[in-house]
């Protein structure tokens, strides 16, 4: 789980920077199969392009790094599906989703729900035994992350691919067409960062180094309950 865990971070960190500079080179955004400077947008990034051809309201481009960012890009991704695929076969083998990311029972009602959302929202420290488990919260969250953010956002940057849909057009066609797959693939990846905010929050919130170290070093060392 920690080797995955790295990869991930690498492979995530890379994708959000090319990701960045992919955008820059066409900040414009359409609904649909087809799309380009010349056609109505959806929605548009008020930023400079790195294009002179695509209109931004900017008598200026930014440098043009969208060669590189396209390359890096497609490598993380793969290496990101792989780790995923090591992730989920480790997981289902060992019990790793069942026992420590499904809600247990008494964390599935809307009650306990609420008290833990009122807890993260008063910056409330946990103690020693919670610190060391997921809560009902974080639980569901890893759960969405993981099997429909992280999937959804593979499928729709492959819907981006030529080759992959001219293999699997229908995947293409479920997401209402290749530009519409982009706006998707735009808007999961922000839901992903915002994701990656609150998870280093939370952490901080629940002891910066007594989390990190088993992420790290594969040991535990138990808190001191406060009296």
């Amino acid at each position: 789980m920690r080797v995955t865990h790295w990869i991930t971070v690498v492979c995530f960190v890379a994708l959000l920077v090319t990701g960045a500079e992919i955008v820059v080179s066409h900040p414009r955004f359409y609904w649909g199969e087809t799309g380009n400077s010349g056609t109505p947008v959806l929605f548009k990034i008020p930023i400079p392009s790195s294009r002179a051809t695509v209109p931004s309201g900017y008598n200026y481009v930014m440098p043009d790094q969208n060669g590189w960012s396209r390359y890096l890009h497609f490598e993380a991704a793969w290496a990101l599906v792989l780790t995923g695929l090591l992730y989920a076969l480790w997981g289902l083998r060992t019990g790793h989703f069942r026992s420590n990311l499904f809600p247990a029972p008494g964390d599935r009602t809307p009650n306990a729900f609420l008290k833990i959302i009122l807890g993260h929202l008063r910056f409330k420290r946990p103690s020693a035994s919670e610190a060391l488990t997921y809560n009902a919260l974080q639980r569901v969250s890893y759960l969405g992350v993981i099997f429909l953010l992280f999937p959804l956002v593979i499928l729709t940057g492959l819907a981006l691919s030529p080759g992959f849909n001219a293999a699997f057009p229908i995947v293409v066609d479920t997401f209402g067409g290749r530009q519409s797959a982009r706006t998707l693939h735009f808007f999961i990846s922000i839901a992903l960062l915002g994701f990656l905010f609150i998870h280093v929050a939370m952490i901080i919130l629940a002891g910066f180094r007594s989390r990190l170290r088993p992420m790290i070093t594969g040991t535990v060392k138990l808190p001191q309950e406060r009296v």
